[in-house]
């Protein structure tokens, strides 16, 4: 069998030596905690009569299908951007009719939109690159600049509540919300505005992480590189023999207190 050893590189400091290297440079981040409090759920027109008849809604799962985000410079704060983000959550509620009567599922399209304020620094170069371009004999990569970069990071909201309501009780704040095709095309049927009888109201957390960064050259020290140890092979072994090598796993069986 092949030793089973991990990449190994040397820590001499005598080895040491400052490397520039061109990497993404975080200026400013933010993180929150946002309860979404009772966003209006928009469903396919074909699940309407299944909503009209519900006495009772329970929200199973909540995901995010996209997210949209859009870095604006602002006017009177130069090297502060604006960071606009909206969430697209796909949700699949079950409606109840009577108690006795197994509910019948349906996926709506919740939206939320949020800004927020982060440094990026000043700066505006166009950069251009010779990575090679496909189909293309001698035609140029499309530039790129040195605006700072929004990026978000966030996980699947947690489903607080969801409740029903009439339509006119329902606030539609969110209804002027372009829908991309991408998203549009995780739902069966026509996402259609409700302008009557019953709708769904959820209320969801959310965490979630945003940064601006740049491109940078910054110089950092560096030991030697780091060489592979460990060879390529295939493990033809008795799987028995491979299976007597797996840890009983107790915490499934027994779980853990903490």
């Amino acid at each position: 069998m092949a030793d089973n050893r991990s990449c190994q590189f040397s820590m001499n400091p005598r080895s040491r030596e400052p490397v520039c290297i061109d990497t993404k440079r975080i200026y400013d981040s933010c993180c929150d905690k946002d309860c979404l409090a009772d966003l209006k759920v928009t469903f396919p027109s074909s699940a309407q009569a299944v909503i009209d008849s519900a006495n009772a809604v329970r929200c199973r799962k909540a995901e995010i299908v996209n997210c949209c985000v859009d870095v604006e410079p602002l006017q009177f704060n130069k090297g502060c951007y604006s960071v606009d983000i909206t969430y697209y959550f796909k949700l699949k509620c079950d409606f109840f009719t009577t108690a006795s009567c197994d509910p019948t599922s349906a996926c709506g399209l919740a939206t939320f939109t949020k800004t927020c304020v982060l440094y990026g620094s000043e700066g505006d170069v166009k950069v251009y690159s010779s990575d090679y371009a496909e189909d293309a004999m001698d035609s140029r990569l499309p530039a790129s600049n040195t605006n700072p970069r929004a990026k978000v990071q966030v996980v699947d909201p947690i489903v607080l509540d969801a409740k029903l309501c009439d339509v006119c009780e329902c606030s539609d704040s969110e209804s002027s919300v372009k829908i991309p095709n991408c998203v549009a095309r995780q739902f069966e049927g026509n996402l259609a505005r409700q302008t009557s009888g019953t709708a769904v109201k959820v209320t969801l957390g959310l965490f979630s992480i945003v940064v601006l960064e740049r491109d940078a050259q910054i110089l950092v020290p560096s030991a030697e590189y780091c060489i592979p140890k460990k060879e390529c092979c295939f493990n033809n072994d008795d799987p028995c023999d491979g299976f007597k090598k797996i840890n009983f796993p107790m915490n499934e069986f027994f779980p853990p207190s903490r």
